[in-house]
């Protein structure tokens, strides 16, 4: 499993520009832009090329789809030009390389046949080119949902070098990822609902909050508090 000294954090669902400024002034690393239809922060090629265009330099832009036509995704790397591809569905290893763009593999942890700590190992490991594995908890509505995830069902995925970054998402809250990074060691969170005031808008506060409490939890862990 890759380390860092620092937890990296991507927000998701993004919609509005001042949402942008705000993971910006922040300091996130990432920021995720939903092209699920049936998702309530999907955002338009255009919509999603303007915020784009807010985002700077080393700050990373992930474009996040659902089980989506290989068209559907050529159109968003032509118009808004992502830095990742992020595929929360069911996708096929081949399905997702076939673009030549790095990419994220998200698993619905609880989903049948996700449902055991075996079966999951078993399906990240069928991923092995993934620039990373992000852990989701399951519903119908493929994430963004608020719900955690049974985090003991991560506990035989494979650790060591050469292994896809593990990303934890899936109901993080400011009160809570201090607890969830110590017990995974993510490489990164991710966070959607957590920060929000309503579905799709972003909570400054919320962002700075939660900011704040991942950086709490790395000084906890290198021992600095």
């Amino acid at each position: 499993m890759t380390v860092a000294s620092r937890t990296r954090v991507k927000i998701c669902g993004l919609t509005r520009p001042v949402d942008v400024q705000a993971v910006i002034q922040a300091g996130a690393d990432a920021v995720g832009l939903v092209f699920y239809p049936a998702s309530r922060r999907c955002v338009s090629l255009a919509q999603a090329a303007a915020l784009r265009s807010q985002v700077p330099a080393f700050m990373s832009v992930v474009a996040l789809f659902v089980n989506p036509q290989p068209e559907d995704v050529r159109q968003v790397l032509d118009a808004v030009h992502p830095d990742l591809l992020q595929f929360h569905g069911e996708e096929s290893v081949a399905f997702c390389e076939q673009f030549g763009v790095r990419y994220l593999k998200a698993f619905r942890v609880g989903a049948p046949g996700l449902d055991s700590a075996a079966s999951l190992a078993a399906a990240c490991a069928r991923y092995p080119d993934a620039s990373g594995w992000l852990f989701d908890s399951y519903s119908p509505a493929y994430g963004g949902s608020g719900h955690r995830l049974d985090a003991e069902l991560l506990s035989q995925l494979p650790r060591g070098g050469g292994v896809p970054a593990l990303i934890l998402s899936g109901g993080l809250t400011v009160d809570g990822v201090g607890a969830d990074m110590a017990a995974r060691q993510p490489f990164a969170v991710d966070v959607s609902s957590g920060v929000e005031s309503a579905p799709g808008i972003k909570d400054p506060a919320k962002i700075q909050a939660f900011m704040q409490a991942v950086q709490a939890a790395d000084r906890r862990r290198c021992g600095l508090n």
